[in-house]
């Protein structure tokens, strides 16, 4: 390393003093300085904001320029700088932590800097003092922190959504092609984690399906309150130093710049100081978390074994599970599932936390919440497709296990009520659990069905669906009802 070359420094000022910057650094002073204030999380900002930050700065430039606030060609070449972030580079020059005090004004600050010295070497000049574009005066022009940022954090919330929502259907998707497959495959319901009623296999699948698919729902519902944004808002709501017709104009841009139909509030000093539209997408992010964490438990339950638990479903293996035990094997992407949802119940909190402990026009928590909740929503998206490519698509269904286990359990008496009446139907459970026969076994024993009237009081079709009793089948039922009657009254 060459380090005459590569230590250069440039010197930068602000009203508290002066501080050396590396002369190739994009960042300024302001950016140096909220780097080594705040040594916090070690994740820098997140691409997604730093891509809303650039988004928004060329929205803003680009009106200013077009309102005559702005030279023209310094709102091009902002307009250019903010592409090339968009596009992935320079960002390596935001240095700040994702956590910080100042309400974020390290991040905005950070994005004027490196979006100022950018400007200015498209126009030719010099970076720092040599620029000839300003963070302030041009970059920040008609902004403040407070509707610059949280204007970007919905553009980064809005992208980063459409991902995961997208896995979040395909996992949906990839839970109905398993739901169509073990479409026939009976086996034992279970409530309280009891032996309840037959249902399939597909039916437990599909019923899954539809608890992610209701998440996606959601989660695209609470996503439409993100769209109307703040900016031009500036300090607290209030609009000062921003042109009506600049307010109108910079969002006008940014719904084309962003792809999303953006609208003003019709109130922009609530839409600056109250946060519950974030705070209601994450609730709907834990929701989703719930599900998932519920329904990873059932798959590793009904995968549980394999000699000694239920062992329904065959998960499939994708590594060896123990170091100690030979040819073992762990639900492990249904257990990192769990994890994955713990940690999005754990950030929604925090995200509760921050969005209630605003104070009067601001809530400076903004970081911390942004954080959490852009997390939430990268690691669900990862999960999601996780769970379906490692798990879900290779699952087996071990039928003749769940046919036996149909086949033997008490609880297939409940079928036979609407033939045989409630007493003798109690009356064969008691027997079948005392003798360890099966309730087929001593209904015909006993004369009171046929084993084709069996067959067909049993078959998958009418077992896990509703209707009514059949016709032909149900003549038992007037003389049990007969003799329960006369058995009460003795």
């Amino acid at each position: 390393m060459d380090c005459a070359k590569e230590c250069r420094t440039r010197v930068e000022r602000d009203f508290i003093g002066e501080r050396e910057v590396p002369e190739k650094a994009l960042y300024g002073i302001q950016s140096l300085r909220g780097s080594e204030n705040f040594h916090i999380t070690g994740q820098r900002m997140h691409r997604g904001l730093i891509v809303g930050l650039a988004m928004v700065k060329k929205a803003a430039a680009l009106a200013n320029a077009e309102l005559g606030y702005l030279p023209s060609d310094v709102g091009s070449a902002i307009a250019a700088a903010a592409d090339e972030i968009v596009a992935g580079k320079h960002i390596d020059e935001f240095i700040v932590d994702s956590i910080q005090g100042g309400a974020g004004t390290s991040m905005n600050m950070n994005a004027n800097e490196v979006l100022a010295n950018r400007a200015s070497e498209i126009l030719g000049g010099g970076k720092g003092a040599d620029s000839l574009v300003s963070p302030l005066n041009h970059v920040n022009l008609g902004q403040s922190t407070n509707d610059a940022l949280p204007t970007a954090a919905r553009i980064a919330l809005l992208n980063e959504l459409r991902t995961t929502v997208k896995a979040l259907r395909q996992l949906a998707a990839a839970m109905r092609d398993k739901g169509d497959e073990f479409k026939d495959v009976l086996k034992m319901g279970r409530t309280h984690l009891q032996d309840a009623v037959p249902i399939t296999l597909g039916q437990e699948f599909h019923a899954w399906a539809k608890a992610f698919d209701r998440d996606a729902d959601r989660i695209e519902y609470s996503a439409e309150g993100l769209k109307s944004v703040n900016l031009g808002g500036t300090a607290v709501g209030t609009g000062l130093n921003a042109d009506v017709e600049y307010i109108r104009l910079a969002v006008e841009m940014l719904s084309k710049i962003s792809g999303y139909d953006l609208t003003s509030p019709e109130d922009l000093v609530d839409a600056t100081q109250n946060l519950d539209s974030l705070a209601f997408v994450s609730a709907c992010l834990k929701v989703c978390a719930i599900n998932l964490i519920k329904i990873a438990n059932d798959l590793r339950l009904l995968a549980s074994g394999p000699m000694a638990g239920l062992y329904e479903i065959q998960l499939p293996a994708v590594q060896p599970g123990s170091s100690i035990m030979p040819a073992k094997v762990n639900p492990v992407i249904a257990e990192v599932t769990n994890q994955v949802g713990f940690h999005i119940l754990g950030n929604d909190l925090a995200v509760t936390m921050a969005a209630q402990a605003g104070q009067l026009e601001l809530n400076v928590f903004q970081p911390v919440l942004l954080y959490n909740m852009l997390q939430s929503i990268e690691i669900l998206g990862n999960v999601a497709r996780t769970l379906k490519d490692r798990c879900i698509v290779g699952i087996k269904a071990n039928k003749e296990r769940c046919s036996k286990m149909v086949e033997e359990n008490v609880g297939v008496v409940t079928a036979l009520v609407p033939y045989i009446g409630y007493q003798h139907s109690c009356d064969i459970a008691k027997e079948a659990r005392a003798t360890g026969r099966s309730v087929r076994a001593l209904v015909v024993e006993k004369g009171l069905m046929t084993e084709k009237e069996l067959n067909h009081v049993f078959a998958p079709a009418r077992v896990t669906r509703p209707g009514k009793p059949d016709a032909e089948l149900n003549r038992h039922r007037v003389a049990v009802s007969d003799s329960e009657t006369a058995a009460t009254k003795a």
